[in-house]
């Protein structure tokens, strides 16, 4: 296929990722996190986010979020998030099933919700006839490709913290935020209030696994009976903690997202020369938004496949990726002006 403008998961695995798979292929090792590889990897972590964090790897984001909220709820509590969160539109029920808890939906400002909106849930405690409000999540970067700054991340934290509630931070673009913030991943996460993060690689070049990082180790303890019970617990865990280690490695985590961002601001800056597109959220990461005329959609996606965000105003997102070549940027929007 292509490369097209679909997803940063349709990319492929970075080549320093791949050769830390096939290097961690030699010979035997303990399964399920008893070996070098994982060792190292936690530590690596630590590193980044703190002695304190507990960290446990499983296959994909989905997994990752639900195993964040499980372990922090009951099912009679309720998840407070955004309307177009990844957890309320694109996890198949995946957090509601396995968790029991009722999501609720907020509507969003540019993709991020907002104490207010948050405040909106805030009632019935300790009322037995309402689910209890037990943890509001939020993406790093957000589903609109936009990111929270940390005032903005605080101002949650500290309300939900204020009422007794868990904060999760969904970051499958976790990378890409801290490039456009220009910060530590700490900075925006432990240091800011988070209590639970997805930390994702998947789409910033690691061929798969995510892992979830709990900044108070005494809210994990149910956290690896869990990670079984849903299938997130690998044997040949070696394979996931060697990519993290690559990841980490030189800081490839963020040449990967500084270079798919100045791809995504490329495209936004060759895509305003085109007056019939309007571009409908700031470029702060790797996604650009815009409505485009409908009857040309379907002959961009054959040549360059990509999706439909909100069919009903012709609205559709375009994503960036660590291998995206300014060459297909020129010629997606060349075929634009060729079509309109």
């Amino acid at each position: 296929m292509k490369r097209g403008f679909a997803s940063d998961n349709n990319s492929g695995i970075h080549p320093e990722i791949l050769a830390a798979i096939s290097a961690a292929n030699a010979g035997h090792e303990v399964g399920y996190g008893g070996d070098p590889h994982t060792e190292m990897a936690i530590s690596r972590f630590k590193q980044e986010f703190g002695e304190q964090t507990d960290v446990y790897f499983v296959f994909n984001g989905t997994g990752a979020n639900v195993l964040s909220l499980s372990t922090l709820t009951h099912s009679f509590h309720s998840v407070i998030c955004a309307e177009t969160a990844h957890i309320q539109v694109d996890e198949c029920g995946a957090p509601e099933k396995f968790t029991g808890s009722k999501l609720l939906p907020v509507a969003t400002v540019k993709g991020k919700i907002t104490p207010e909106g948050i405040a909106g849930y805030l009632h019935g405690f300790d009322f037995e006839h309402h689910s209890q409000p037990g943890i509001v999540s939020i993406s790093q970067v957000t589903e609109l490709g936009t990111v929270y700054s940390v005032s903005e991340i605080r101002a949650i934290t500290t309300l939900a913290h204020q009422y007794g509630l868990f904060v999760h931070m969904d970051g499958a673009r976790l990378a890409n935020a801290a490039v456009a913030l220009n910060l530590p991943f700490r900075a925006f996460t432990v240091d800011a209030g988070i209590d639970v993060l997805s930390f994702g690689g998947t789409k910033n070049g690691m061929m798969l696994g995510e892992a979830v990082l709990f900044f108070n180790p005494e809210l994990a303890k149910n956290a690896k009976y869990l990670r079984k019970q849903s299938m997130q617990l690998f044997s040949k865990m070696r394979f996931v903690s060697a990519q993290f280690l690559a990841y980490f490695n030189d800081e490839l985590w963020k040449r990967n997202a500084a270079y798919s961002n100045r791809m995504a601001r490329l495209l936004e800056q060759e895509v305003r020369k085109i007056p019939v597109i309007q571009l409908t959220q700031e470029v702060e990461a790797n996604g650009v938004f815009a409505i485009v005329p409908p009857e040309i959609i379907p002959q961009l996606q054959e040549k360059y496949f990509f999706y439909m965000w909100d069919e009903r105003r012709s609205e559709v997102r375009w994503m960036t990726s660590f291998d995206t070549q300014e060459e297909d940027i020129y010629n997606f929007t060349a075929l634009i002006k060729s079509l309109v």
